[in-house]
């Protein structure tokens, strides 16, 4: 039977894979022409800026470089686009259906600010557009001429909204939304500097006039900004599954540091495609920030879970509460899930519950009924069968349970 919360489970998992999938192929084309253009030979006559000879997949490659661009259009003409915008609107789709749709349970988080659902939608939208004008500013500003000064800037505005962001969201949705604000403010680099600037040059080509190069200096600038900025945006968009990275009152630190290990990284690897040796101590640096942000993961713990919440049911978790079959489904969840899933756990080593999910009390398991329903009632994804092996009819319990809540 195909109800409504597994066809949205598995058109979430589609937007997921399709925003992996672009973003595979955006990084990917992203980071080559980067060390392509960092490994270019200058030393050649002609026209052209340098070039690269390189071998692959059983053939040889002589790519050239033209620092304005060559003499006449060629035929043919491939722009690297698509990759950039592709990824942003999947990611967009995505944040939307885990984040709006899902805002009670992975937006908000009252004991911060007490919002309603739409005022947290809105910061949402908000926040991801407002890093693009910020950073487009600081660009275009006096500053922008200065690459160094301006990148601190960007760094301090990064800060700030990471601080601010861990003031009204939970904190898994502060670190994602950090990554959105970052990630838009790339793909807006392309799709308003990047591309429009190229098109500059293609049209005074075809129209025999000599390119002006500021197009193509700028246009690189902000390709470079991209670079570095990547490798933070793939830790904030996969510290979802990581507790330990979000479920902290420093995570905004945490996620700060995380950028400077993001420059350390790519420092290291563009230095070695410009061929000015390799810079170890970057590695040195990286792995002191990580030990850094390990450490404050536990000063002094998960804040949201130091003990149970003592407040009245939001009018969906009474929906889940009040309905038939709940003290079955909740005497299931607290035999089988909580031993994990606590604010302190008692199962093993464990020192935080798994992705940050409390199932102790009757608000909790409300709360997460569609979680539960999905992981531990139509699937047997919960608990771990090395853990404890959980009886049909308890499944049997949540999903009677989770349908007659629903009406489904």
């Amino acid at each position: 039977m195909y109800d409504l919360a597994i066809l949205w489970d598995w058109t979430a998992f589609a937007v997921r894979w399709l925003h992996v999938i672009t973003a595979v192929a955006w990084i990917g084309s992203s980071f080559y022409f980067i060390a392509l253009d960092l490994g270019l030979k200058r030393d050649i006559p002609g026209p052209a800026d340098g070039e690269e000879w390189q071998v692959h997949g059983g053939g040889f490659y002589h790519i050239q470089k033209y620092l304005v661009a060559p003499d006449a259009l060629p035929e043919h003409l491939t722009w690297f686009k698509w990759e950039a915008y592709s990824t942003w609107l999947s990611g967009a789709a995505l944040l939307m259906i885990v984040y709006w749709v899902g805002g009670e349970l992975f937006l908000l988080d009252p004991t911060k600010a007490d919002l309603a659902l739409w005022q947290g939608i809105a910061i949402s939208a908000a926040t991801i557009a407002v890093g693009w004008l910020l950073y487009d500013a600081l660009c275009k500003s006096k500053l922008g001429d200065y690459p160094t000064s301006m990148m601190v800037a960007l760094f301090a505005i990064i800060v700030a909204m990471s601080w601010g962001l861990n003031q009204v969201f939970t904190g898994r949705a502060a670190l994602l939304h950090l990554g959105a604000f970052t990630a838009t403010i790339m793909s807006a680099n392309v799709f308003f500097i990047i591309i429009p600037n190229q098109k500059v040059v293609v049209a005074d080509l075809k129209a025999g006039r000599t390119p002006d190069p500021k197009y193509g200096k700028i246009a690189k600038l902000r390709s470079t900004h991209n670079n570095y900025l990547t490798l933070p945006v793939i830790f904030l968009m996969l510290s979802n599954h990581y507790p330990l990275a979000f479920g902290t009152e420093y995570a905004w630190i945490i996620a700060s540091l995380v950028f400077m290990m993001g420059v350390t990284i790519r420092h290291f690897f563009n230095s070695m495609h410009a061929r000015k040796g390799r810079p170890h101590w970057t590695w040195a640096v990286t792995a002191a920030l990580f030990l850094v942000i390990a450490w404050l993961s536990t000063q002094p713990g998960m804040d949201s879970y130091d003990e149970a919440e003592a407040r009245p049911l939001t009018a969906i978790e009474a929906q889940f509460a009040n309905a038939a079959g709940f003290d079955a489904a909740y005497d299931t969840v607290i035999g089988n899930c909580s031993m994990c899933h606590a604010r302190e756990p008692v199962w093993g080593n464990m020192q935080w519950p798994p992705k940050g999910i409390v199932l102790e009390t009757e608000s909790d398991i409300a709360r997460h009924a569609k979680l539960v329903y999905l992981q531990a009632g139509v699937s047997h994804a919960m608990p771990p069968p090395n853990a404890i092996q959980m009886d049909p009819q308890a499944r049997a319990d949540i999903v009677e349970w989770y349908r007659a809540a629903t009406g489904s």
